[in-house]
């Protein structure tokens, strides 16, 4: 069963969002089947066999989600970041005033979805190996 601080050592690696596909390989060594990302505070849900699930503390101060998407400006926005032009924070400020509530990231069909605060999908993308 994966801990915490196995995952936090993962996260370290990552500096922008170009190392997010090594990222997702480390997770899925320790046994990360699944998780959701919300964008409020930064904490995440993480999930792995036999229902073993362990929650992040937040990570920054509570950010306010905007009640509408612009999926458009979120597209643009996480383009440049997966382009390593904007850190973490950045992109999730980046993604609250775009309306993106939370992220879902499957390790096991190697997508991250987006929602919104209604729950909807704004964008599903295939993470690359």
């Amino acid at each position: 069963m994966f801990t915490l601080s196995q995952i936090q050592e993962a996260h370290s690696e990552v500096k922008n969002g170009s190392d997010f596909p090594k990222y997702i390989q480390d997770l899925i060594k320790l046994g990360v089947l699944n998780y959701d990302t919300y964008v409020f505070d930064g904490h995440t849900n993480y999930f792995g066999i036999d229902n073993h699930e362990i929650r992040s503390e937040a990570k920054y101060p509570i950010l306010s989600i905007a009640d509408l998407s612009d999926t458009k400006r979120f597209k643009h926005n996480l383009k440049i970041h997966q382009q390593g032009q904007t850190d973490y924070m950045t992109f999730c400020n980046h993604s609250a005033e775009c309306g993106i509530e939370k992220w879902t990231v499957n390790t096991v069909e190697m997508t991250c979805v987006y929602y919104d605060k209604k729950g909807n999908k704004i964008l599903i993308e295939t993470i690359p190996d």
